[in-house]
């Protein structure tokens, strides 16, 4: 699929629109399509089996690239410069600014993944210590309020 897109890339701009190819839409082509291409070089090494010198003997099994996390990234990545040298093939040098899309991405994933284990963090240290003696009912803390019965704590 990369060899496709790509070798759509360089027909459509050379042989189309050559005029308009120049040095630099052949810097930014390679500029912007290199990180698919160390993602696909990587998808291509951890996803494949290592086998040892005796038929047979599984050493690696290879590492699963359906998993959630920096995985999914890199295919969201890898998704995203297939899209923009598509748009660049058809529309020319101005569409490799929606690639811009990916560091904000980025930025974002980065933001909630950090703030949500900032929420989590804070919600363990204050579980219980909200100005109430930890071990107290509802009903105690009631009664406590209304100036009724008056619990001691051993």
């Amino acid at each position: 699929m990369t060899a496709v897109i790509h070798a759509f890339y360089l027909l459509l701009r050379v042989v189309l629109f050559g005029k308009t190819f120049t040095t630099k839409s052949l810097v930014l082509w390679l500029a912007f399509s290199s990180p698919s291409w160390a993602i696909q070089v990587w998808f291509e090494r951890a996803g494949r089996p290592q086998y040892g010198s005796s038929s047979g003997e599984l050493r690696k099994s290879g590492e699963d690239l359906d998993a959630q996390g920096m995985t999914e990234w890199m295919w969201d990545v890898l998704y995203w410069t297939y899209g923009c040298v598509l748009l660049a093939a058809v529309f020319g040098d101005w569409a490799w600014w929606f690639y811009v899309v990916v560091p904000a991405y980025s930025v974002y994933l980065a933001y909630t993944a950090f703030g949500g284990a900032r929420q989590m963090m804070a919600g363990m240290a204050g579980a219980g210590s909200e100005g109430k003696p930890s071990g107290q009912s509802k009903r105690q803390q009631k009664l406590e309020k209304r100036g009724g019965q008056r619990v001691v704590h051993r």
